[in-house]
């Protein structure tokens, strides 16, 4: 039992890594879901539009009885009937149709994968805020220590008249604000992990390390926002091709073949008919609406032309955004050098005057004020490698990539 426990330790003390944490929401994230249905009933419609292109057959029945009838009618007439028709030619309607369907398919992908990247980021800024956040917990609770130390201390010193109650009071006043923080993290740490799971779909336990990988020059391309616009505009400019067509000709083809039976009607009788076939060839042209149609067409390219602009805004956007990401990268990446540096400061001036104050050649207050520098120093430093992997995750999702490809 003992080695089984053994073998099994390791994969129970590893947590999610950011990578299976995306994928696993990828796969369950509810709004995600929802976009894909969405994509799959587009398709399907696209499948419907082309169905439209072939000959459709019905099939029916009839039972009709007329009273008082004459000798050129008959009372009971049983009729049963298959109908063939096809549209040889409609103005070009139903292939505009189909393809506003293929463009809106393509679009409704596009807006999947863009919510996939949406969720993607907002995963990532949660996913680093815990480890920042819990960084700061690390911190807090080396003061913590730090400070119950000394606290100890100087009530032996209180008790052995060495020290006054102030001095006493003060640091359990500091000691218990450093608790009070440690457990407004703590919810902190809660709140952030309860809405990471919400996106992620399951239960998060622990959290392993996790890092992007340094970026790479031309990694640009257009946003699924843009294209999910372009394919809708591209829509649009087919529905309105459709209503074009309702001006011109349109041609059908029918034919009707009908079978009949009759009660007690004798076969001579010269209202009886056994078997007839119909076949229609229509011709038909709109040729007058109050304009209902040609208004219906400038609505439809008028918002395509609203999508152009907004492609060209969010383009701009996206152009200016991924500048952006790589000055923030730059910028954060200095903080960091600054960051260690104050650390590496903090950490030394607080083992000097931690010395000096377990010499008495220094007070608390001076002790506390090198252990609250220390306590921040690391908290920023921290925060600050947590601040260059979200800078990472921004300049891939503005370069338009997926997130997931990038991680180490």
């Amino acid at each position: 039992m003992i080695r089984v426990l053994y073998l099994l330790l390791p994969a129970l003390l590893f947590g999610d890594t950011l990578k299976s944490i995306l994928e696993h929401a990828h796969q369950n994230n509810n709004l995600l879901q929802s976009y894909k249905y969405t994509k799959d009933a587009k398709e399907k419609e696209v499948e419907s539009k082309k169905s439209d292109f072939f000959p459709k057959i019905d099939i029916g029945a009839s039972y009709k009885n007329t009273s008082d009838v004459t000798p050129f009618q008959i009372s009971d007439i049983y009729s049963g009937y298959g109908r063939v028709e096809v549209d040889v030619y409609d103005g070009g309607i139903k292939s505009s149709q189909l393809e506003r369907a293929k463009n809106e398919h393509k679009a409704s992908a596009h807006d999947e994968s863009q919510e996939r990247k949406n969720i993607s980021l907002e995963i990532v800024r949660d996913f680093y805020e815990i480890q920042s956040l819990k960084a700061l917990l690390a911190a807090k609770e080396d003061a913590k220590k730090s400070m119950h130390e000394q606290l100890e201390r100087v009530k032996q010193f209180y008790d052995a008249k060495l020290a006054t109650r102030d001095d006493v009071e003060r640091l359990q006043a500091s000691y218990d604000t450093n608790i009070y923080e440690i457990e407004s993290v703590l919810f902190e740490i809660l709140s952030a992990k309860k809405a990471l799971e919400i996106k992620v779909g399951k239960k998060i336990e622990s959290f392993e390390s996790s890092a992007f990988m340094e970026i790479s020059a031309d990694t640009f391309e257009q946003s699924d926002s843009i294209k999910s616009l372009l394919y809708k505009q591209n829509a649009l400019q087919s529905s309105s091709k459709a209503l074009e067509g309702a001006y011109y000709p349109k041609v059908k083809l029918e034919d009707v073949y009908t079978v009949y039976g009759y009660n007690d009607i004798e076969s001579t009788h010269p209202a009886k008919i056994d078997k007839q076939n119909i076949a229609l060839l229509s011709l038909n042209m709109r040729i007058f609406d109050y304009g209902a149609t040609s208004e219906a067409k400038q609505a439809v390219d008028l918002n395509a032309k609203a999508l152009s602009k907004q492609m060209a805004y969010i383009s701009h956007k996206q152009k200016v955004d991924y500048e952006i990401s790589i000055a923030r990268i730059e910028s954060i990446k200095l903080k960091i050098q600054s960051a260690k540096s104050a650390l590496t400061s903090a950490q030394s001036a607080f083992k000097t005057i931690n010395e000096k104050y377990n010499a008495g050649i220094v007070d608390y207050v001076i002790y506390l004020d090198a252990l609250s520098a220390k306590t921040s120093a690391s908290a920023l430093y921290e925060r600050s490698l947590c601040e260059l992997e979200i800078a990472h995750a921004l300049f891939y999702y503005h370069s338009g990539k997926n997130l997931e490809e990038f991680l180490k």
